[in-house]
């Protein structure tokens, strides 16, 4: 595989490592399974689930002792039943300050643990009803929670990782569009965006384009890949299904100059494989569709095509970089 420019770490989705482990597995124990896996040389904490039982400074250990490097943490709010009818939108004020507050000590432990990113996946903040929800009061709530938490520590960085639904019916940030007009309201500094693939596909956007948008407009913080059909959040692995829109985000992040770490947000729990197995056929489908990218990436033949929007001339261009010379 050539050495490509601005390469990545990977990352994984921890909690699949549970799969086939004894008992009651700890973030410890979900780290030292992950990081058998070559390449996989780094890791998202989900707070407050995975400090459940070790310090942020345990953590650090843990991880520098396996070799792998902090990424950043991710709050999860649905692990509390109190947050169900929302956490920064809720309609009980002391809820709202709740999660407020574990929001906080999420930042606290992420900077104690010298790392640089929040992810802010607000899944509990939505509707599921018509009339059931104060749209302007909820909206309202939102900006004003996200810039608390943007203020909490200026020097860390706060992506919001937008998603249509999922536990609710309607997510109150569902697209792209509503998560730039949100951080230009906030209008903080340390805001951005974190692009999870099969979030864009049933957002029915353009993984590409939504990436381009960030970067117009505000910062892209973290890339969630994985695949799916686009009717819900499937955690398929890399390329299985869309591998040339795969190939599109990368060459759009290598024309970026984006050197973030590449998360695969997969589920190999959810059918049974094994997650070792998975992450390596993730890692091996992220470098040959990178290493196409890069081939794409300044091929002037290509960039004339696409000027032209000749479709059928991108795709020959492509399909050589994909599977070779028509013969």
């Amino acid at each position: 595989m050539p050495d490509l420019p601005n390469r990545p770490r990977y990352a994984a989705r921890l909690n699949a490592f549970k799969t086939g482990l004894d008992g009651k597995p700890t973030a410890a124990d979900m780290i030292a399974r992950a990081a058998q896996v070559k390449g996989l040389d780094a890791a998202d904490l989900n707070y407050p689930d995975h400090f459940a039982d070790h310090s942020p400074q345990a953590l650090s250990e843990i991880l520098s002792g396996n070799g792998m490097a902090l990424n950043g943490l991710a709050m999860r709010y649905y692990t509390d039943p109190g947050f169900r009818l929302g956490a920064f939108t809720n309609p009980d004020p002391k809820v709202r300050q709740a999660a407020l507050d574990i929001t906080k000590r999420g930042l606290d432990a992420l900077a104690a643990m010298g790392g640089k990113v929040m992810t802010l996946w607000m899944g509990q903040d939505g509707v599921d009803y018509s009339f059931q929800g104060d749209y302007v009061r909820m909206w309202d709530d939102t900006i004003s929670a996200v810039q608390a938490v943007a203020d909490h520590n200026r020097d860390l960085e706060v992506a919001i990782e937008y998603k249509p639904n999922e536990p609710r019916a309607y997510a109150l940030m569902p697209d792209i569009g509503t998560t730039l007009l949100a951080i230009r309201e906030a209008n903080r500094p340390n805001l951005g965006v974190t692009l999870d693939f099969a979030h864009v596909l049933y957002a029915d956007e353009i993984p590409a384009h939504s990436a381009r948008l960030i970067e117009r407009h505000s910062k892209l913080l973290g890339v969630h890949l994985n695949d799916g059909y686009g009717k819900r959040d499937d955690g398929l692995m890399v390329g299985s299904v869309h591998p040339v829109q795969t190939v599109e985000l990368f060459v759009e992040l290598d024309r970026m100059g984006y050197d973030g770490v590449i998360y695969f947000d997969t589920f190999p729990d959810h059918g049974g494989l094994d997650p070792c197995a998975e992450a390596r056929a993730n890692i091996m489908m992220a470098e040959r569709l990178r290493a196409v990218a890069s081939s794409l990436t300044d091929n002037a033949d290509l960039a004339e095509a696409i000027a032209r929007q000749d479709a059928t001339a991108s795709l020959g261009f492509v399909a050589n970089a994909l599977y070779g010379p028509q013969k």
